[in-house]
């Protein structure tokens, strides 16, 4: 049985940005108090690995806590709103920003669009942690939407309009619900030309749906997939579904014990594939307990 690890798999570069920042910090503060608001990323097993080399995890609720002297807050690739900056200088903690640079080239464009008092329209999760700090740099005067279905029912067609999207959300479904508001503009007011009343600005990440094809073609040369994320990965669970797509017995997990030796029985070929929060050196661990089995 060939076990073999997708080459395409593993950090993106704003991952390995955060990851590094946090490393070096931890490597050049005296009394080890580095934290970081949040998991540093959708991985349990890198997440781990780094509170074993320092970091303390913690919640908004734990800012107030925290002794400012010698201490240092990271804040995660994902970014923050305003106000978590504004709370840590009124309490005199340093911050460390590791926000990956796409989140805040996309905080900025929000951040000019409603000055220009245009209705913004985030094609994302809510309460996911990259939202949270796009909802913050607009005072929260925006709609997120998951789907065409929630198109409908909450944005309003007659106003300017701009389209904006959570870095790791399905690209398919972005231009369906960018297609969505255009016609329904055009419809309302009346106009077969929207652009003075439309912008739609791609901002996915390259790194997610830019892996789909060499994933498929992954995928479709193993007899069996193996996919290592983090269960709330979202960037995880949009690459699982297009590994699975083409490769019906593709198999998530989050942890080696959750092989199923079963899986491989009559397999000749597995290749083992994860999101772009998955570590490298964990895909290597699942590898070798696959072959173990063999």
């Amino acid at each position: 049985m060939l076990v073999t690890i997708d080459q395409s798999s593993g950090f993106c570069w704003g991952v390995v940005r955060t990851v590094e920042i946090a490393e070096e910090t931890l490597n050049n503060i005296e009394d080890n108090n580095v934290y970081i608001l949040g998991q540093i990323i959708h991985n349990p097993k890198e997440t781990d690995r780094l509170e074993q080399k320092g970091l303390k995890t913690i919640s908004y609720e734990d800012l107030q806590n925290i002794n400012p002297k010698n201490s240092k807050v990271l804040i995660r690739a994902h970014g923050e709103p305003p106000s978590t900056y504004e709370s840590a200088k009124k309490l005199g903690i340093e911050i460390i920003d590791a926000t990956c640079p796409l989140v805040t080239s996309l905080q900025n464009r929000v951040i000019k669009f409603h000055q220009q008092d245009y209705q913004i329209v985030i094609f994302g999760k809510k309460e996911h942690a990259e939202v949270i700090g796009l909802r913050g740099v607009c005072n929260d005067e925006c709609i997120v939407v998951k789907s065409v279905e929630d198109v409908i029912s909450s944005v309003d067609f007659t106003k300017k309009t701009v389209l904006i999207s959570q870095t790791t959300m399905d690209k398919n479904t972005f231009y369906a619900v960018k297609t969505t508001i255009q016609e329904n503009i055009s419809k309302t007011l009346l106009i077969e030309d929207t652009k003075d009343f439309f912008i739609a600005k791609d901002t996915l990440c390259r790194a997610v749906y830019g892996r789909e094809d060499k994933l498929k073609e992954f995928a479709m040369s193993n007899d069996i997939m193996i996919f290592v994320a983090g269960r709330n990965s979202s960037n995880g669970k949009g690459l699982f579904n297009t590994c699975k797509s083409v490769n019906t017995k593709s198999y998530f997990i989050e942890d080696i014990k959750e092989i199923n030796n079963d899986w491989f029985i009559g397999a000749e070929k597995v290749g083992i594939t994860g999101a772009t929060s998955t570590p490298q050196w964990y895909m290597e661990k699942v590898k070798n307990e696959i072959e173990s089995i063999n």
